[in-house]
């Protein structure tokens, strides 16, 4: 933990809370992931697993500030307010350039994570032939999930709730995003829509049932980082390789549901290669611009572990 900061190292976690959320606002990127690749991915799973039972008995025999301290509150409360800023003033641009440039934005995205998920390899103590069991287990679990059909759930108040305890496990979970496993339960729109609309109630229990999951997962992966380290990271680094299947730029959806809002949700889709993509989809692969903008994705991962080599 960091004892002493100052405000403009606050105000640097909450930019980088505000990437999360950008991150979390697509269903496909993790907010973990970038949490992972910012440094203070550690940081936010030591913080997070103190608050529960422990937390009480600070705030109860000591007080207010002692219990603050003891869960690095100011960390999570710079951290989570650019998160919360983040997800209201990007839900909608996220979505537009989703429907309008959806080939360009998953290229970059897809060139961001996978060499995220080499980065986080490079770094399992231990080396990589000892955790490539590990690693290759977390990438086909990925991608087993990844490739699981939506469903639609009803958008009952205890779905709500539920939906926010699974969505935020896979928010601190690089490589797993939480906004498509909202989606592979149908409830990516709704809740969005909340968001846009900010609709209190729906958003109210969402947040509730998030604040549960985040207690409880939280402590889990911390313990797992804790007593399994080389085999946590390997595991994590295959979730991020495995997660790829969903971000593929080029997809041809062949089956629709229509949700509550009268709007077509893609429901089966396969990935194709940008040269089956204009006969399948009509749409223009724009392939050039794409690849461009997964290796430049790449490079900021690269620039990023260039920048770490060098700090003391």
């Amino acid at each position: 933990m960091h004892s002493a900061r100052a405000i403009k190292d606050y105000l640097v976690i909450s930019l980088k809370g505000g990437l999360m959320g950008a991150a979390d606002a697509v269903p496909g990127v993790s907010g973990g992931t970038v949490a992972f690749m910012t440094g203070i991915y550690a940081e936010l799973l030591g913080s997070l697993s103190k608050c529960g039972p422990e937390a009480l008995k600070v705030l109860f025999k000591e007080g207010i500030k002692p219990a603050w301290q003891f869960i690095n509150g100011n960390f999570l409360l710079a951290l989570f307010s650019g998160v919360l800023v983040s997800l209201a003033l990007f839900a909608r641009g996220v979505i537009y350039l989703l429907e309008t440039y959806p080939e360009l934005l998953w290229s970059w995205f897809f060139g961001l994570i996978f060499a995220s998920s080499l980065y986080m390899l490079r770094h399992v103590p231990g080396g990589i032939r000892a955790a490539l069991p590990t690693f290759v287990l977390g990438a086909v679990l990925a991608f087993l999930i990844t490739s699981i059909a939506p469903t639609q759930l009803p958008s009952s108040p205890l779905f709500v709730f539920l939906a926010g305890m699974i969505a935020i496990c896979a928010m601190i979970l690089p490589g797993i995003s939480g906004s498509f496993l909202l989606l592979i339960l149908g409830m990516y729109a709704p809740i969005m829509g909340a968001v846009k609309a900010f609709e209190v109630t729906t958003l109210g229990l969402f947040a509730a049932g998030c604040a549960v999951g985040l207690m409880s997962f939280s402590r889990v992966l911390h313990w797992m980082f804790e007593r399994y380290q080389a085999a946590t990271m390997a595991l994590l680094s295959g979730f991020l390789l495995g997660s790829l299947n969903k971000v593929w730029p080029w997809k041809f959806t062949s089956a629709y549901v229509i949700d509550r809002h009268g709007e077509q949700v893609p429901v089966v889709q396969s990935n194709v290669l940008p040269s089956e993509y204009l006969g399948l989809t009509g749409n223009d692969p724009v392939t050039y611009g794409a690849i461009a903008l997964m290796i430049f994705g790449m490079a900021i991962i690269a620039a990023l572990a260039v920048f770490e080599s060098k700090k003391p």
